[in-house]
């Protein structure tokens, strides 16, 4: 399968843009932007016996959720069930289908059947609905080798195709097939994932993919959590897959468009939504994965913002930072995704609890109260 990317893309870009320590020596911690405290009543479950993490909506091209006529909407979340060191979930992630309507969620349970995806568990991705609703796409991170004895944090990113089915009053997703890797990596510019030492904290990244639909230019776009391929511990980047059609078989893989070489391991979940003619860049990290000499940086939201696609970057806020979680409950919530609506959506982590507290997480397991965001060109914040 080939690396090479369209001309048309090589042609406008020589290097990533840096996401650097100067950058976040701007960062005004007294401030910032923070999350509102998460508090007992905020943690509605989705089931008892089932943990969530990681959420994307089932969109429509545009990037919108895909909406029925109820008003309902689909989506998709990591899950597992519940266990007494909630770090163990990574180990037994499944993409999970999920309804919202007017009444809350609903769990409608795993997405793919049993034995379909090619890795030993499913991590974050994204999907995308056909134009007439009744086919969508699924982009997501199979990890590890099916069958394995042993887990291991390979990353592979994979399509597959299912039809939606509403005949039982669903929706459902029924008929998956056309599962085909979509890109293999370029050692060139990315580390293998497989290549750290698979602690919490140090995996290295070939995973995440959200797509993006470019209208000014047409083309498709999947950006993704990646290592550079580099000898820095810290060493994430945002990676880029690029197709003209959209079509299984025409994406291909391009260099990392945003480098954070020396400054953060993880740039996770990265996305884009466009905002009065600009396009920004979204993705979370956490404190313990910035290098050590920046560890002051809080567990958040960070972006970027340009006025081309795929150059031009530049941090929000001159840090990066767009909100962080509240000083008292610095790991309240994570895994921020902005909708193209400015909300935000995101899942209660170990919430409750201030920094000086070790042992095992509180986890909360399930969707954090949505926030909204007000962007100004090179300004993000949260609404209040």
């Amino acid at each position: 399968m080939s690396s090479v990317i369209p001309s048309a893309v090589t042609s406008k870009r020589t290097a990533p843009d840096r996401w650097a320590a100067a950058d976040l020596e701007r960062m005004d911690l007294e401030g910032m932007s923070s999350a509102p405290l998460i508090g007992e009543r905020d943690i509605v479950r989705i089931a008892a016996d089932l943990d969530i993490w990681d959420a994307w909506p089932v969109q429509v091209q545009s990037g919108e959720p895909m909406t029925f006529g109820d008003g309902a909407t689909l989506w998709m979340a990591l899950a597992a069930p519940r266990f007494e060191d909630p770090d163990v979930r990574h180990g037994h992630a499944r993409i999970h289908l999920l309804r919202r309507d007017a009444a809350g969620w609903s769990p409608l349970g795993p997405a793919m059947p049993d034995g379909f995806s090619p890795g030993s568990r499913e991590w974050s991705g994204s999907a995308v609905a056909d134009a007439d609703q009744r086919a969508l796409t699924l982009y997501f991170t199979a990890t590890g080798r099916r069958g394995e004895a042993q887990l291991t944090f390979e990353q592979r990113l994979f399509s597959a195709r299912a039809s939606v089915d509403l005949s039982g009053g669903g929706p459902m997703l029924s008929d998956w097939r056309d599962l085909r890797e979509i890109v293999e990596r370029d050692p060139a510019h990315y580390m293998a994932s497989d290549g750290g030492v698979g602690v919490i904290g140090t995996i290295k990244a070939f995973r995440d993919p959200a797509y993006f639909h470019d209208p000014r230019q047409g083309e498709h776009y999947l950006f993704f959590a990646g290592s550079a391929a580099c000898g820095s511990a810290f060493n994430g980047v945002v990676g880029m897959v690029v197709s003209r059609s959209g079509a299984t078989g025409d994406w291909r893989l391009a260099p990392p468009l945003i480098d954070a070489t020396d400054v953060n391991n993880e740039l996770e979940r990265p996305h884009i939504v466009m905002s009065d003619g600009l396009y920004y860049l979204f993705w979370s990290t956490q404190t313990h994965v910035f290098a050590p000499h920046l560890r002051h940086a809080p567990t958040g939201l960070y972006g970027m913002v340009s006025e081309r696609l795929t150059s031009g970057w530049r941090p929000l806020n001159g840090s990066g930072l767009v909100f962080a979680n509240p000083p008292a409950a610095p790991r309240q919530a994570y895994s921020w995704l902005v909708l193209p609506d400015l909300s935000v959506i995101s899942f209660i982590d170990d919430w409750g609890r201030a920094a000086e507290r070790e042992g095992v997480r509180r986890f909360g397991a399930t969707f954090a109260p949505t926030l909204r965001l007000r962007l100004s060109g090179d300004r993000a914040e949260l609404k209040t």
